[in-house]
């Protein structure tokens, strides 16, 4: 076998056509192990394995990283300091880059004043063409805009003119779009001032019962302090005048214990702290509170469109600016490509190609009204994809994280497509992927293992599809399988009833959900699945909710200060060496105090990037010598912290280190396939199946009876599906009832009962298209999902 001409070999070949591989030589980075790769450049390639066996560590970490930090040493030092300073990827070589582009699955920014048009340029188009055609004509474009107040002014102003300084009067306006009740928002909020405090308390007996506003914090003392009020009166007996001091006065400064400081009512500190936020993106806690204190409404004055009075009055064509972003986008589009104005023709073309990208992309079912949080997973990741759709650029490389989640079959086929647009322009394509349909498109696999966390890590297997099948590594011998049709299902022991559901596009949908039972709620992206189960099933009492969200967490968290496992081991450890808990906290008392417990003492070199050392006091064990003394069953905290979850479930089961809090929170973790994971690893570090799987483990303690998960193979390998199977099985047998959304097969053939909406996206779907047991659904296939789910069981 003779090896292709290179430019080596060849004399007549240009050297520069011998750059077609990415080399990456000796990768250590999170759990990478000396791994060397070579990869094809104007290619497709695949990267598989189980969650958490290094890919995004590879793709993202090591070679899209090192892309962006070589682009951002092209500009001069002086606009790096603006920029996020990244550190260079801990790798030997890294040989033959191009530009990459990161589409990720990054849930979208969950800010209220966030839109899917302010977050794609599409409204900042749409209110230019207002601003030109719209009759009567108001204003510029920010007169169409609802994040732009109105506001005139008029003031003396001084100014130096031939060394003369000249008093002038000025005057200024500026016309926005925002509509001045609800400030832009759409909505109004109420107060439930019984939810505020307790008004037969007084301040100095804890009357707020706000979260964080205790009496002995700041807060409490600035409110008992103030001189506005007599902190020993009951707020039942205070004078109108002190009630709205109380509630709504403005900043004002005072002093407290010698210290200035500014006090502001209670209503107004709680919409900057707690409502410039999205509920979405909320402390659980803090959310509880929101949902229970304040009730919104949509605002009376603009009646949602978040517009004035003068924005609505200019209309194109009958329409005005709000009524064109209430339209489904593949109305939308059509309805833009109707208008010929030759005035604002490059305003148009540009207009009608993120639209088409939108419609062509799957996205057509969404309103450029739509708040960008919340938007799922696979729907914020595509809304990324569009600006690069049309993109005439060429010889770059993107990079994808799982571009099929929340992907029907149907819609699968048409993404794959979409990829390999990009590869065929002269892109390379990286794609971090778990789908074999979507596994089945690439030139070329990279298949990462053989196990997960310190025990993946390494290449074991790299070339075709087909080579992979025969190949004997995990992902090749589950590649071709395929689950089977349950031969029994479960009886259901009763039903939630769901009436006249109409949230988003849901069509007055009447449907009795069974419990005691696993329901697999499918159909295709946009036919209304989650706001039929959100919207009407997930507020009721008793019910647990495990959504797409991310995990917030910085470097210090870390699965056992997420999950609440530290609190019963800090409490032992307190017990057995008679001291105090908070000794056993690295963000504490017991913290080292050279790195303040980071475990490393990091340096920051302004535009250059910032160097992490292990601290040389405590060797990176993050505790004081002191702490470290004290052992429970033989360990200290730090070598606790060190335990894999299945060590750790062991050492706390029996003995002398028995701890049944701790155990029922490690055997969770383990049930969800996490006993690779060390107790301290910091959250950062994981990815995204990891995270979703910790935050089911940490679900699953709490009491309900109805449990409904939102896509939980997302970031899963076809292996760790079987055990999610499992794992779903157990949770029915305990007398839970489970609700999945899912438009994975695998989980739709395990199902009892399924709800197929549909039978299209956006105004075409909102319908239950079919409810029965999966052998049924296979059987009628009358619905998209009857017909993939009936190929992938071979029927």
């Amino acid at each position: 076998m003779t090896s292709a001409p290179t430019a080596a070999t060849d004399p007549g070949r240009p050297a520069a056509d011998s750059h077609d591989l990415i080399r990456v030589t000796g990768a250590r980075v999170n759990n990478l192990k000396d791994v060397s790769v070579e990869i094809p450049k104007r290619r497709l390639t695949v990267f598989t394995g189980v969650s958490g066996s290094g890919k995004s560590s590879l793709v993202f970490g090591t070679i899209a990283a090192e892309s962006q930090r070589l682009i951002n040493e092209t500009y001069s030092t002086f606009v790096q300091g603006f920029m996020p300073t990244l550190a260079r990827p801990d790798v030997d070589v890294l040989d033959g880059l191009t530009t990459a582009i990161i589409v990720d699955q990054e849930r979208m920014g969950a800010n209220p004043r966030s839109t899917v048009g302010t977050a794609t340029d599409a409204n900042a188009m749409l209110r230019i063409l207002f601003s030109r055609l719209g009759e009567p004509h108001i204003g510029s474009a920010q007169a169409f805009s609802f994040n732009v107040a109105s506001i005139s002014g008029a003031g003396a102003v001084t100014v130096q003119k031939a060394g003369v300084q000249i008093k002038e009067r000025r005057e200024f306006s500026v016309t926005g779009g925002m509509c001045p009740r609800c400030e832009g928002m759409g909505r109004v909020n109420d107060f439930d001032l019984t939810a505020l405090y307790d008004a037969d308390k007084s301040l100095n007996e804890g009357a707020l019962t706000v979260p964080g506003y205790s009496m002995e914090g700041w807060y409490g003392r600035i409110y008992r302090q103030s001189g506005f009020f007599d902190p020993d009166k009951p707020i039942a007996r205070f004078t109108k005048r002190e009630l709205n001091d109380l509630l709504y006065k403005e900043p004002t400064k005072i002093k407290v214990e010698g210290i200035n400081l500014t006090y502001e009512g209670l209503i107004p500190k709680i919409q900057k702290s707690f409502l410039a936020k999205d509920v979405e993106a909320m402390q659980p806690h803090i959310r509880a509170f929101v949902e229970r204190a304040i009730t919104f409404q949509t605002c009376p004055e603009c009646d949602g469109t978040r517009l004035n009075e003068g924005a609505r009055s200019s209309r194109i064509r009958g329409l005005n600016i709000a009524e064109v972003c209430a339209m489904q986008i593949s109305d939308l589009a059509q309805w833009v490509r109707e208008l010929d104005e030759p005035s604002v023709a490059p305003l148009l073309t540009a207009l009608r190609a993120t639209l088409d990208s939108f419609v062509e992309i799957g996205l057509g079912y969404l309103s450029l009204e739509r708040p960008s949080g919340t938007l799922s997973g696979g729907e914020a990741q595509r809304t990324k994809m569009i600006r690069h759709l049309g993109s005439s650029l060429t010889d770059v490389t993107y990079v994808f994280d799982e571009p099929t989640i929340g992907l029907h079959p149907h819609d699968i086929a048409r993404m794959n497509d979409l990829l390999r647009q990009l590869r065929d322009k002269g892109n390379t394509v990286l794609v971090v992927e778990h789908k074999p349909e979507a596994i089945a498109i690439g030139d070329h696999v990279v298949d990462l293992g053989p196990g997960a966390g310190t025990a993946g890590g390494e290449v074991v297997f790299e070339g075709t599809v087909e080579q992979l099948r025969g190949s004997g590594t995990l992902t090749g011998r589950h590649l071709d399988d395929r689950a089977a049709l349950k031969e029994t299902v479960r009886t259901p022991t009763g039903a939630l009833e769901i009436r006249g559901a109409r949230t988003n596009n849901l069509r007055q949908v009447d449907v009795d959900v069974p419990t005691g039972v696993l329901v697999v709620v499918t159909g295709v992206a946009g036919s209304g699945k989650s706001s039929l189960i959100h919207g009407s099933l997930a507020p009721r009492e008793g019910v647990v909710t495990v959504d797409q969200g991310a995990i917030k967490g910085s470097r210090r968290s870390n699965p056992a200060t997420y999950t609440g496992l530290l609190e019963p081991i800090r409490k032992a450890f307190a017990k057995a060496n008679g001291v105090k808990p908070a000794l056993f906290s690295a963000n504490s008392e017991g913290a080292c105090p050279n790195c303040n417990g980071a475990g490393v003492i990091y340096t920051d070199l302004a535009m250059m990037a910032g160097v992490a050392t292990p601290c040389e006091v405590c060797e990176g064990k993050r505790f004081q010598a002191a702490v470290l003394e004290y052992t429970f069953g033989g360990q200290d905290i730090s070598q606790v912290l060190a335990m894999p979850v299945a060590r750790a479930e062991e050492f706390f089961a029996a003995g002398e280190a028995k701890l049944p809090a701790a155990h029922k929170i490690l055997a969770a973790l383990a049930d969800v396939g996490l006993g690779y994971l060390t107790l301290g690893q910091p959250l950062t570090t994981l990815s995204g199946g990891e995270r979703q799987r910790i935050k089911l483990a940490t679900h699953m303690g709490e009491k309900g009876g109805v449990y409904i998960l939102d896509e939980p193979t997302t970031g899963l390998h076809l292996a760790d599906v079987e055990n999610l199977l499992g794992l779903l099985d157990r949770l029915v047998d305990a007398g839970k009832s489970v609700i999945v959304i899912e438009h994975h097969q695998a989980v739709m053939a395990h199902a009892d009962w399924i709800i197929d909406l549909g039978p299209g996206a956006g105004h075409d779907g909102g319908r239950v298209v079919f409810q029965g047991t999966p052998a049924e659904l296979v059987a009628d296939r009358s619905t998209l999902t009857g017909q993939h789910l009936a190929a992938y069981v071979g029927r």
